[in-house]
Order: C-alpha cells, then sequence, then structure tokens
C-alpha cells in the first residue's frame, strides 16, 4: 500500500480525489506536530508544510509534490543531498499571478491606490492620471508566470522587455531597468538572484517608475526599497513578497502613499488547489508507472 502524507489543509472532495488517482493508496492529512509523527512511514509527501524535523523522521520518503511553484524553503542541505525526488506546481500560478501584476499596474496607472486611500478620508479630489498603451514593461523572470505577464501586457498596448531568470548582472539588466516604466520580479529566490534589487539597480529606474515583486521577499533589499521610495528615487512599489512575513506593523512599507501590499497572496484563486492536484494526480500516475515526472525542480539550481 502506497502511503501519501497531505500537510496542507485542503477541502474534503478534493482529499477524496486524491484517494481515487490510483488504486491501493492510503492517504493520510494533517499539518503541525501530526504531521510530524505521520511521516515516518509516508513515501510520498504532498507539501504544504515540510521542515527539517519532518525530513529527519521521513525512512520511506521517495517524493515531495510541493503546493507552490517557488521551492526556495524546502532546499535546506540535508535534503538537497538527498535522492528525494523534488517537483513542483509550475504553471498553477501563471493565471492568478499575471492577472495580480496587471492589477498592480492599472492601479496605479489610474491612480486606484491614491483613490482608495481617499475615499476612506472621504476627500473628493481629482488628479492626473495614465493609460497604459505605449507604456513599457520589464519583466525579469520569463517563466510561465513571466510569460502570462508579457501575453496580457500586450493586449494593452504596452511595450515588454524582459529578462530570463538567469540574467542577473546588473551590466545585462540595465536596460531594462532603465527603460522600464514598470518593474516586474516573477523569478524564483536562488544564490544569484538573493538581493538583485537593492540601490545600485534602484538607481538605474525612472524616478517615475514602479517596481512589482511577487516573486519572493528576499529578491529585494527591503532597506534600500524603503530609502528609494522614501526619497522619490522611484514612483511606487506593489509588494506581495517580503523578507520578514508577515510584514512587521511597524514597517515604514505600511504607511507609503505610493506602495500597495498583498499579504503574498498573488498566486491565490478559487481553482488554485484542483490545478494543483491535476499535477499531483498526473504525477502519482507516473511515479506507480516508474515514468519520469513532470515539474522536476533541480535542487541543486532551486528551480
Amino acid at each position: 500500500m502506497l502511503k501519501v502524507l497531505v500537510s496542507r489543509k485542503i477541502d474534503p472532495q478534493l482529499l477524496q480525489r486524491v484517494r481515487t488517482c490510483i488504486p491501493e493508496i492510503e492517504v493520510q492529512s494533517c499539518t503541525g506536530s501530526a504531521a510530524l509523527a505521520a511521516i515516518g512511514d509516508a513515501e510520498i509527501l504532498l507539501a504544504g508544510e515540510f521542515t527539517k524535523e519532518m525530513f529527519a523522521s521521513a525512512r520511506e520518503l521517495k517524493w515531495i509534490q510541493a503546493t507552490s511553484a517557488g521551492v526556495d524553503r524546502f532546499l535546506f542541505p540535508e535534503f538537497v543531498a538527498s535522492e528525494v525526488i523534488l517537483t513542483n506546481a509550475r504553471g498553477v500560478y501563471s493565471s492568478p499571478g499575471s492577472d495580480h501584476v496587471l492589477a498592480a499596474v492599472l492601479s496605479f496607472a489610474r491612480g486606484f491606490n491614491r483613490f482608495a486611500r481617499l475615499q476612506a478620508a472621504h476627500k473628493w479630489q481629482k488628479f492626473q492620471m495614465d493609460e497604459l498603451q505605449g507604456q513599457t514593461i520589464g519583466i525579469i523572470g520569463l517563466g510561465n508566470i513571466g510569460r502570462e505577464i508579457e501575453r496580457k501586457a500586450k493586449c494593452f498596448g504596452m511595450n515588454v522587455l524582459a529578462a530570463s531568470r538567469k540574467t542577473t548582472n546588473s551590466s545585462q539588466l540595465g536596460p531594462l531597468l532603465e527603460q522600464s516604466d514598470f518593474v516586474v520580479l516573477s523569478l524564483p529566490l536562488t544564490r544569484e538572484t538573493r538581493g538583485l534589487i537593492g540601490q545600485e539597480n534602484l538607481s538605474r529606474m525612472k524616478k517615475t517608475a514602479f517596481l512589482i515583486n511577487i516573486g519572493r521577499g528576499q529578491l529585494v533589499k527591503q532597506k534600500e526599497l524603503v530609502a528609494a521610495l522614501r526619497e522619490g528615487k522611484i514612483a511606487g512599489a506593489a509588494l506581495d513578497v517580503f523578507e520578514e512575513e508577515p510584514l512587521p506593523s511597524d514597517s515604514e512599507l505600511w504607511d507609503m502613499e505610493n506602495v500597495i501590499i498583498t499579504p503574498h497572496i498573488a498566486g491565490d484563486s478559487k481553482q488554485e488547489m484542483a490545478r494543483i492536484l491535476d499535477i499531483f494526480c498526473e504525477n502519482l500516475n507516473r511515479y506507480r508507472s516508474r515514468m519520469p515526472l513532470i515539474n522536476v525542480v533541480d535542487k541543486q539550481v532551486g528551480y
């Protein structure tokens, strides 16, 4: 009997779908200390939670299916060095993630972030707004989400500049940063991308440009971003991810009128878990048939 541990709370109907993916499967769903106790004889982990302690207790573990696209939190040295396979949810978040980015772009262009504050203050005030036609969006990280951002941005008549996740050298990013009205980070956190956007690269951006980060908080040197925003070196930022999460209540970012904050939900949608299970069930069948799995992560590289 193949044992699968699900370490994320999911709807009972969706959990039943896991149980019927393949015959002769035992599925246990729990989190926290219960997951730590249950992982000992699990061969497969559908992972919301995964810790060093869980890995140390896992005697039979062969494969982990992450319920996220980014897997940096999984990649502690003991796990990276192991032969356990890691697959991710690549492709699940391209539609909602790209919607989130374009919502931020539209909000800044049409002033919705400012109007929300005026509405809360019961103020009727007009100001000059902009349009997306002819503006330039620079996308750093041209994976599934990045390509979908590109497709949707072109529908608004925007010019698109793009850099792959491997283009992390400042000189290579220079033209994109210098020409873009909106700079979007949609790349994974790796050794090469950590701290990618700091004082040097922020200084390359237009003073009228906006930074949008839906990747990982550690892609940006947050103190240097706060300074750039405070000093007017860039026009604003839409941030879904942060160096520390939840964002501390005393962070300067909360009160900045040119900042949009969302709580790490850019990829969220009602369809999220069903799409994750599409990948997981396909991989379960492949695993049982000893076929190559889809969305395998190179643990050394980080994606």
